[in-house]
């Protein structure tokens, strides 16, 4: 393919990208392949000769699209949304069109300073203090692998790169058992150790940490001869939107020193919105904060906002500086690959800048205030409707449910056939979760593109389908 052919399928796979945008919602949400079936149909050899662009796109569409599950869908209410904007998409074009490296100030000055500006547009828009600074990661669980590798460098005097964890007293980091899987990864590759991650009670409807617990277990764990190292808190954890007190969970980490990082990975973005942000009141005082606009921002993937009060602890963790990757003659510049884990970085700023510019926060603020007041208008009628049960209220637009019709004998059986039903059916795409054991159906309303209508038309299919289920 020359650069002339490119043009020419730019303008058809533009084309075909509105259209299956603007009919993705006539589209069962879920893929309907069976296992090994898109394998099945991919030739187990490349092909030795050049194959013409038309045939390619021709088994895109009759292989790759029958196996692919449209998280764009207007009635995606599974997981959380990972949303593409339209300006988000254009942006994410020309970045794969330039192909830049963006792992040094150098080798991309525009993408560099874009970043820093952008994370300053951020920053400001959900709240944070002004000295505050700011790295996109490409997900919240790379920014919550360089917290808990920081938390173990400032525990162990900077010395654990150099040393290794042979040795040293045993590191405690602090949670609750609604935290993401992405803490115990992390936890995994920092060689902390599971056994090292300390669960702490959760009260209250908000699902949150128990301050006077933690008290407890760091003052445990210094008696025991281990050495606290740091907190991690949820603000709108993945499945109930579980939230820690931060203000009452944060106090306590400062008064015995660890380092604490706040994921808001999906919640987060909501704190563009003024009402929404006492949910994380006293959030200014974690040394790490993360959300993704790929969530719920509608930044394409990937996407993550990572906050920092003071960057120098996180670049004393991860910073190396070999003579190849050194700026000469220039001073005050920021190289963010200091401030990853990985060395190559992508231009993700851009889609940034075209998002908030195109739609402006208000914009985006509309939104997300839609789609809470419709997920909560949809809680509401289900409260209503007979043999429903709501097991966790809304937090924000998440919120859980069981179907518990009169003479059930295995509720944990009976939704799970339910959730596997409603997601064979098409219409929707819904999660299950536990809440105390308990098996449970989730609902998040999300998607950039979704509608009053497409929210509330849940109620109908879940009614619909219990009811086949009796």
């Amino acid at each position: 393919m020359d650069w002339d052919d490119f043009a020419d399928w730019g303008h058809r796979v533009t084309d075909w990208a509105r259209d299956y945008r603007k009919t993705v919602s006539e589209r069962p949400v879920r893929a309907r392949t069976e296992p090994g079936e898109v394998l099945d149909a991919l030739p187990q050899a490349p092909p030795e000769a050049p194959e013409p662009m038309q045939d390619i796109f021709r088994d895109f569409e009759d292989i790759v699209m029958p196996g692919i599950t449209h998280w764009q869908h207007p009635r995606f209410f599974a997981y959380f949304s990972a949303n593409a904007a339209a300006p988000s998409v254009l942006a994410e074009f020309l970045t794969a069109a330039i192909s830049p490296q963006c792992m040094l100030w150098q080798t991309s000055p525009a993408a560099t300073e874009m970043e820093t500006r952008m994370m300053q547009w951020l920053g400001g828009a959900i709240g944070l203090p002004d000295d505050f600074a700011g790295v996109i990661q490409d997900s919240a669980s790379s920014a919550t692998l360089a917290a808990v590798l920081t938390m173990r460098e400032r525990a162990l005097d900077w010395q654990g790169n150099r040393a290794g964890l042979s040795g040293q007293p045993r590191l405690r980091v602090y949670c609750s058992s609604e935290v993401h899987t992405s803490v115990d990864r992390a936890i995994w590759v920092a060689g902390i150790g599971q056994d090292n991650l300390v669960r702490v009670p959760i009260r209250g409807d908000w699902r949150g940490m128990d301050p006077r617990a933690l008290e407890d277990a760091i003052n445990a764990d210094h008696d025991a001869g281990h050495r606290p190292a740091g907190l991690i808190l949820s603000v709108g954890a993945t499945g109930t939107g579980a939230t820690d007190p931060v203000a009452g969970c944060l106090e306590v980490a400062e008064r015995h020193g660890l380092y604490t990082h706040v994921d808001a990975a999906w919640a987060g973005a909501a704190m563009i919105c003024p009402e929404f942000r006492s949910y994380w009141q006293g959030v200014e005082r974690a040394d790490s904060i993360v959300f993704n606009p790929h969530k719920w921002l509608g930044a394409q993937f990937d996407c993550s906002a990572h906050f920092l009060r003071d960057p120098d602890d996180l670049v004393r963790t991860l910073a190396i500086q070999p003579e190849y990757l050194k700026t000469h003659g220039k001073d005050g510049i920021v190289n963010y690959s200091e401030w990853s884990v990985p060395l190559g970085r992508r231009f993700r700023a851009l889609k940034i800048w075209f998002l908030i510019r195109t739609y402006g926060l208000e914009g985006l603020r509309d939104r997300l205030r839609n789609h809470v007041a419709w997920s909560r208008a949809l809680h509401d009628r289900l409260a209503e409707t007979p043999g429903f049960e709501i097991v966790t209220p809304p937090m924000w637009s998440l919120w859980t449910f069981r179907y518990l019709p009169e003479g059930a004998r295995d509720p944990d059986a009976l939704n799970l056939a339910l959730v596997n039903a409603i997601n064979d059916d098409g219409r929707i795409y819904l999660t299950q979760t536990r809440v105390d054991g308990k098996l449970v159906i989730r609902f998040q309303a999300g998607q950039f593109d979704t509608t009053e209508a497409d929210v509330m038309s849940a109620h109908d299919v879940i009614c619909e389908i219990a009811g086949r289920l009796g």
